[in-house]
């Protein structure tokens, strides 16, 4: 990897317009005052890594599930499924991943298969790490059928400062695991309902990388892992 790799990324496109309009107010406070301009160039900087969209290596092993946010998991807790899902009303162990505004906030699909279900449901802005959040912010919830037959679910919850939530896919849509398949601004949560049976590989407190970092294994028989802070 060459060094500007290191501080250069893609960016999503849903960013552009962001940073432009960062950037022209940018120049207007240079013209006011030149301490300005510069409090401007470091928002402007900001806002560009917020909406960075860096490739990712994504394990292919089938049966692993993926994190689909950046962040830090921030519970994990038997919870059940959206209802507007039309999964069972039973309890599922929830995985919720907390996106600060300094995270990547693409969003990628934790496991592959079909979308079986897109659920919008309008609601509040409580801060995303809250537990009830998951219950009373704003979200977007979809279903994924695993080649198994088996349905996780993943939702994209808005936060204290989001104020939008995107979604890429529709039902009926195929997605590889680590696929992108939405974003969120700005700060917010993803909470992941594991198939009946499945226990969780990470910890309260872990830092996840979209894609890349392995929450569960569909074909593990390993009770949830303990984790200590050192």
């Amino acid at each position: 990897m060459r060094m500007r790799d290191t501080f250069l990324k893609p960016m999503h496109p849903e960013g552009r317009r962001f940073v432009a309009i960062f950037a022209a107010v940018t120049v207007v406070l240079f013209l006011l005052w030149a301490p300005l301009g510069w409090l401007g160039v470091g928002l402007t900087v900001w806002c560009y890594y917020f909406f960075r969209d860096p490739p990712r290596s994504v394990p292919e092993r089938e049966g692993l599930v993926v994190s689909p946010a950046d962040g830090i998991v921030s519970l994990i807790e038997p919870a059940v499924p959206p209802a507007e899902l039309g999964l069972p009303a039973e309890p599922l162990t929830r995985v919720s991943v907390f996106m600060s505004v300094f995270n990547c906030h693409v969003n990628r699909a934790p496991v592959g298969g079909t979308v079986r279900a897109v659920a919008y449901r309008p609601g509040k802005f409580f801060n995303a790490s809250l537990d009830k959040a998951s219950e009373e912010n704003e979200r977007n919830a979809l279903a994924i059928e695993m080649a198994d037959g088996r349905r996780l679910a993943v939702v994209q919850i808005a936060g204290l400062v989001a104020r939008r939530i995107l979604c890429f896919v529709a039902d009926g849509d195929s997605l590889r695991t680590g696929a992108r398949f939405g974003l969120i601004r700005f700060g917010s949560r993803l909470d992941v309902y594991l198939p009946e049976g499945v226990a969780p590989l990470v910890a309260v407190g872990q830092t996840t990388i979209a894609g890349e970092t392995v929450i569960a294994d569909l074909a593990a028989t390993e009770p949830a892992r303990p984790a200590r802070t050192d």
